[in-house]
């Protein structure tokens, strides 16, 4: 292959992990026992690595002696919590398969979820934000009521048989959290110690559903080798050693916060601290003033409410070096306040996705700040990528095509989904990631925005990032999206929402900025101030959404694409 092809492959001098996430954790254990492991704030939990381990064994070993049993799928429906972090390493040493489910997700979402991978087990909150747990699970599964404990036949939930709930009172056919460890016994702590050296690497620890904008959700089936060693490469690249705090404002149940902080810390022997059990930008920064935190996680959108809260410069942040910012694009000035005023010298972007465990490139502590800045760095340890056109013939260096990711990373495929599988992944193991990308001599990666979201006005391609990173530079704009809208005469126009800092800002005055600033066909013909905007609980934007709620309030876009 030409040199000047945009294709790399990442080397490393530290060998590949070829062990279990249990193995690891052991591991740990051993050799930093005595250190912090885990502060819960909101929970007042301090544990060492070995008070969170007894809690780990204990909690596996009563999952054994509930009668579940290894490669058995168990649910968690929880905002971040101890149980959590319990949960999934629990699980991974019983060799049990941990289902992510989403806090936000409501009763059609979940019925769907649990029914798809077969879970026999759920665990669940009580409550969070305006969701009730208890009360959705006694909607979906009424028979829980009157059923014996570990006997659930719900008719609409077939395969379940144990609800779990994290409560000191669970109601009837529930067992409370702390309880199942209570179950453990000689028999179920000697099943636990021979699956230490039964389970192997490549076998399925972890279904993440991921949802796309159509479609039902698909439940990407992720091995001890794909996220152990993601967590652990990652940690490397941020530098993480035991010396390390590591505040985690990201949701566990996605990649962000069960690999690049949970698995991230555990194979570096820092200790992992979470604020709260969802995102405040006053409480993530008063955590890491009080906690003396080294590194923090977020998508942009956390970092620019933590730098524009307005006790921001209360808050001693000296503390902080390193962290992973990933989930979106980050603006370049974001980036450039994070490191001035957060103190976060040696912060990584990283980027990838849930199906490749999740990161496939990420920048270095050594980067220069426009390598910071412009890109998300180079190739990750272990891992293969390409740039292609649509023909999927790989391009020359500096040419835009969508970006594809091979290697150790790439998950089983979508769990009993083999045709959805295969649209994904390609014979040769490459997946394709939607993402537009250049790559330059060095091997650096600039994404340029989502296939599906470039926008055709006239005959011209236009990205939306291009125009966002220009809006960023208004000194009264906090945050912009753009998106394309349809018009009958140039097929699509530019739509941009903007979020201000102080109101004041017109349209007129956003407009005249633009002119004579960027090309005439970029200036956005639609112009919304809003205050936020609708996305996920991982904090990533939905433009779908946006577009949605454009065209169902402007009768005349909706008739245009009739």
């Amino acid at each position: 292959m030409d040199m000047e092809a945009s294709y790399v492959s990442g080397c490393s001098d530290h060998p590949i992990l070829y062990q279990t996430i249990g193995a690891a954790f052991d591991k740990t254990v051993r050799l930093h026992g005595d250190r912090e492991a885990i502060v819960v704030r909101h929970q007042n939990v301090r544990l060492t690595y070995a008070g969170l381990a007894a809690r780990v064994d204990a909690f596996a070993s009563g999952l054994l002696a509930l009668g579940l049993e290894p490669g058995d799928r168990v649910g968690i429906w929880s905002p971040n919590n101890l149980e959590w972090v319990v949960t999934q390493l629990a699980t991974a040493k019983a060799g049990m398969i941990l289902v992510n489910i989403n806090p936000a997700y409501r009763i059609a979402e979940l019925e769907y979820c649990l029914n798809k991978v077969g879970c026999r087990a759920l665990i669940f909150a009580r409550a969070f934000k305006a969701s009730d747990y208890g009360a959705m699970i006694a909607e979906l599964a009424p028979e829980a009521a009157s059923a014996p404990l570990g006997c659930l036949n719900a008719a609409r939930l077939p395969e379940l048989q144990w609800l779990i709930m994290i409560a000191d009172t669970p109601p009837p056919g529930c067992i409370a959290f702390d309880a199942v460890a209570a179950c453990a016994n000689a028999s179920s702590d000697a099943v636990l110690e021979t699956l230490a050296d039964r389970l192997q690497p490549e076998e399925p620890i972890n279904i993440q559903f991921t949802s796309g904008t159509t479609g039902s959700p698909k439940g990407a089936t992720l091995t001890h080798h794909n996220i152990l060693n993601n967590g652990f490469f990652s940690g490397r690249r941020m530098g993480l050693s035991a010396e390390d705090r590591l505040c985690i404002p990201v949701p566990l149940y996605h990649c962000f916060g069960m690999v690049l902080g949970v698995l991230s810390c555990i194979t570096h022997g820092a200790c992992m601290i979470f604020p709260d059990e969802a995102f405040s930008a006053k409480t993530v920064l008063a955590t890491v003033s009080e906690e003396r935190c080294t590194g923090l996680h977020g998508v942009p959108t956390m970092f620019i409410a933590e730098l524009d809260d307005p006790d921001f410069l209360r808050f001693d942040l000296s503390s902080l070096r390193t962290g992973i910012m990933a989930g979106a694009p980050c603006p370049v000035d974001v980036m450039e306040r994070v490191i001035a005023q957060m103190h976060m010298r040696e912060i990584t972007i990283g980027y990838g996705m849930t199906e490749v465990s999740p990161l496939s490139f990420q920048t270095m502590a050594s980067d220069s700040l426009t390598k910071r800045v412009e890109t998300v760095g180079q190739v990750h340890d272990f891992v293969e990528a390409k740039i292609v056109d649509r023909d999927g013939r790989v391009l020359p260096r500096g040419t835009q095509g969508e970006i594809l990711f091979r290697g150790y990373s790439l998950m089983k495929g979508y769990w009993e989904d083999a045709d959805r599988t295969a649209e994904a992944v390609d014979p040769a193991g490459w997946i394709r990631s939607g993402d537009l990308a250049t790559m330059d001599a060095d091997g650096y990666v600039r994404i340029t925005g989502r296939a599906k979201d470039m926008i055709i006005r006239g005959g011209e391609n236009i990205f939306p990032r291009e125009i966002e990173e220009f809006l960023h530079r208004h000194p009264d704009i906090q945050e912009a999206q753009v998106f394309g809208l349809p018009d009958e005469r140039l097929g699509e126009e530019v739509c941009a929402w903007i979020r201000l800092r102080d109101p004041g800002l017109t349209t007129e005055a956003l407009r005249a900025y633009c002119q004579g600033q960027i090309a005439h066909f970029k200036v956005p013909r639609h112009i919304r101030f809003v205050t936020e905007f609708p996305m996920t609980v991982t904090g990533k934007i939905q433009k779908f959404a946006m577009r949605d709620i454009m065209l169902a309030e402007h009768a005349p876009l909706e008739r245009q694409t009739a």
